[in-house]
């Protein structure tokens, strides 16, 4: 019976609030829904949500008609707050909340919570009252864990969504490792897949931050284990993961991990003889490495089809990740991309190892700002009628094509990936990455989203297109299958 009188008493008072609304509504003059007078099918909306959200926030400010004051208390802590609220408010926005009342004993509910979550509490309960929050980025964990824990899905999407809209905002001592750790211990997929994603495509980034040093040993070998990491060369990574060891101090078992993953044969000899000679690291784990070593030596003196009949160059030790450096590739700017047709060159090493550093290929690169498949082109019936190569309403599209064949390219195909760049939080990062042989057409959805046609459009700066192409040359294994 308690429960129960409590609740009617909740509904009444809410019941009050919005009588009150009407009555505010009222005074300041309704206006009339001449299109349902009419008849017409549909009317004119009328609406005062603004009054009454501004009704239901001075309802917690003030107290008034409180059925429930909540005592929040931290652990090892003396300080507590105590917010007085209303059942019916916290029950329609949290079914938890519901729960915990619908078994309350007295008016005073007891929580325990985390410092962090504590000092954002009474933020959290005025999102219940008011459905908005201001919130700066070192309070977007506590509060997602509180939306996480009381089940308001509502603000637990909207906090994800902020987050993964502010990746690429300057920190003093960086947060995207964290929020990558704090999302895989709170089980929210989106936010994890987007924090390495952002990671593993802006690496050098996270490399020449504070936070390097702090990440888990299972975030490195997450990212160590990619193939689609965006960084200088793999020599910047050696030398970060290098960093990394010395501060963690790991277990053997992880270090050799790590150091395992390293692409050696991705580093040119003269470098990697220079890393054997003077990296503490690498001659303290010299043993649980010297396999990779001999075979990235091997690739580099042998041509790539003699290894290829004898080891697996499938596997990751011969696989390019999406290295900046000159040698794989060009940057390419494209003023006012809307405008017409693009092309140019750039060359390349012919592949990674050093048997190929003085072959050179050259790259022809289209880029056609509305290229139209040519299955949507019109049909023109007329005999010799020419069929257009570009028409408006198309998509852009980018063709990268060898300048020449040559001979040296047996055994080996090409993966163009083009990197699409965008401005960010007043921070240049990687969007967009696209992968292909010959055309983006092969992707369909290469700048979908991307309204180049709009000033303001964060793909644009200074209304150029800012793009970088990276050239892969990948391997195909030549061993014979023995019965």
């Amino acid at each position: 019976m308690v429960k129960q009188a409590a609740r009617v008493h909740a509904g009444m008072l809410f019941l009050a609030v919005c009588l009150q609304m009407e009555a505010a509504a009222s005074a300041a003059g309704m206006a009339k829904a001449e299109g349902a007078q009419d008849g017409g099918s549909n009317g004119d909306t009328i609406s005062h949500s603004l009054v009454l959200v501004q009704r239901l926030e001075a309802l917690l400010i003030q107290g008034n008609g409180s059925d429930v004051s909540l005592r929040v208390e931290t652990p090892n802590a003396d300080e507590v707050k105590v917010i007085q609220a209303h059942a019916l408010v916290l029950s329609l926005q949290s079914p938890v909340f519901e729960e915990i009342l619908l078994s309350r004993n007295s008016s005073m509910l007891v929580l325990r919570e985390s410092s962090d979550c504590a000092s954002v509490f009474d933020r959290f309960i005025r999102y219940l009252y008011c459905g908005e929050l201001s919130l700066r980025l070192d309070q977007a964990t506590p509060l997602h864990k509180l939306a996480t824990k009381y089940q308001v899905l509502s603000l637990q999407q909207g906090i994800t969504q902020y987050m993964t809209q502010n990746l690429a905002r300057d920190t003093p001592s960086g947060h995207v490792a964290g929020w990558y750790e704090y999302a895989l211990q709170a089980g929210d997929v989106t936010l994890r897949d987007s924090c390495l994603q952002y990671m593993a495509w802006n690496l050098s980034s996270l490399l020449q931050s504070g936070e390097w040093v702090t990440i888990s040993s299972q975030l490195l070998m997450s990212l160590l284990q990619r193939s689609d990491l965006i960084l200088q060369s793999e020599i910047e990574l050696f030398s970060a993961l290098e960093a990394w060891i010395i501060q963690n101090d790991p277990d053997g078992l992880t270090a050799e991990n790590a150091l395992r993953a390293v692409r050696y044969a991705m580093i040119p000899p003269r470098e990697l003889f220079l890393l054997q000679t003077q990296s503490t690291i690498l001659a303290r784990y010299q043993e649980s490495v010297r396999d990779l070593l001999y075979m990235s030596y091997q690739f580099h003196s042998a041509s790539p089809l003699q290894m290829a009949k004898y080891f697996d160059v499938n596997c990751s030790l011969f696989v390019p990740r999406n290295y900046l450096s000159p040698v794989w590739g060009s940057p390419w700017i494209i003023n006012n991309p809307t405008r017409d047709d693009r092309s140019m060159s750039f060359q390349t090493q012919l592949g990674p190892s050093n048997h190929d550093a003085n072959k050179r290929v050259t790259w022809n690169v289209l880029f056609s700002p509305r290229w139209l498949p040519l299955s949507m082109r019109p049909m023109y019936t007329e005999t010799g009628a020419m069929q257009p190569t570009r028409v408006e309403g198309g998509r852009p599209r980018i063709i990268i094509t060898p300048a020449t064949s040559s001979t040296d390219f047996a055994g080996v195909s090409f993966q163009k990936t083009v990197l699409v760049m965008a401005q960010q939080q007043g921070k240049v990062v990687v969007k967009h990455v696209y992968n292909f042989h010959q055309s983006t057409e092969e992707n369909g959805d290469f700048l979908a989203e991307a309204d180049l046609y709009r000033r303001t459009s964060e793909y644009l700066m200074d209304s150029s297109l800012f793009l970088h192409i990276v050239v892969k040359p990948l391997y195909q294994t030549l061993i014979s299958t023995k019965n």
